[in-house]
């Protein structure tokens, strides 16, 4: 992590913003194989590589990415409902922070840094996460998928985030684990760090510039 303390310093950044799932929680297998699980109950002959691959934004829009058309808005929801309590049923006994998070948000917020959560997840999950690994405390704004119209890679995720925390885009640094992640926060005009957690260094090929440095852990 010496690469991303310099970065800090250097570029003086004020603001830490986080992706939630598997970018604080290495929980996005029991998203997808919550999900794949959904998909074929309701018939659908799908991997679970490429249900992987749809594994980003907002529920409903990742059940009419997969199954366009089929479902109105208020059917989409209630799936996702049954999708969410799935997950949760299945990760709650491994719930807990990426190796090194909780020490590296002790540092940063005794070194008077602001800190933010920027979600594709809904609200209930954030809570799910912040409540059970107590890390609440730690946070001055969340933004998850209820605050926003758009949901990644559009910016306004990240972009919300630092408007409540009162900095500009220059002045974060963003915390990611998928390509559609860092498309938001390069979208947004904030440099990243990547959690490899869930893809391969490879597939952020194309936001290099943007990238400060992959990571394993946050020790």
């Amino acid at each position: 992590m010496t690469k991303v303390h310099d970065y800090i310093v250097q570029k003086n950044i004020r603001a830490l913003l986080f992706d939630l799932n598997g970018t604080m929680v290495h929980d996005m297998p029991y998203h997808t194989r919550a999900w794949h699980q959904i998909f074929v109950s309701l018939g659908l002959d799908i991997s679970y590589e490429d249900t992987k691959k749809e594994c980003y934004g907002k529920n409903e829009e990742v059940i009419e990415r997969v199954m366009p058309g089929v479902y109105p808005l208020a059917v989409r929801t209630e799936i996702s409902k049954k999708k969410e309590a799935l997950y949760r049923k299945e990760f709650e006994a491994e719930l807990g922070l990426i190796p090194g998070l909780h020490s590296f948000l002790q540092y940063y917020r005794a070194q008077e840094k602001q800190m933010a959560i920027g979600s594709a997840a809904i609200r209930e999950n954030v809570d799910f996460v912040l409540d059970g690994c107590d890390i609440r405390s730690y946070f001055d704004a969340i933004v998850s998928a209820d605050d926003v119209t758009k949901s990644k890679p559009d910016p306004e995720t990240f972009l919300l985030c630092a408007q409540r925390l009162g900095v500009d885009a220059v002045q974060s640094l963003v915390f990611e684990d998928t390509p559609k992640g860092v498309e938001c926060a390069v979208n947004a005009g904030m440099p990243t760090v990547v959690i490899l957690t869930t893809h391969e260094e490879e597939e952020f090929e194309a936001y290099a510039p943007w990238i400060v440095d992959y990571i394993h852990d946050y020790k």
